[in-house]
């Protein structure tokens, strides 16, 4: 790739699928390296951030309904 030529931004559902595997902590190698090429820290960081707040409030809501 030259310098000219932008690597195409990832989508949310491809940055999901990044946080989610690193949660579960089963990744392909090829997955991790196609990541490592066009995720940055900062999509990485946020995505974990957002994923680890739903799995929080799932967690919260799911004992709330237990607890009833």
């Amino acid at each position: 790739m030259s310098n000219h030529e932008k690597a195409p931004e990832p989508t949310v559902f491809q940055i999901a699928k990044a946080v989610m595997s690193a949660f579960i902590g089963i990744r392909k190698k090829s997955d991790l390296e196609n990541d490592a090429a066009n995720l940055k820290p900062a999509h990485v960081i946020i995505g974990g951030l957002i994923g680890a707040m739903l799995f929080v409030v799932s967690i919260l809501l799911l004992v709330k309904i237990v607890v009833k």
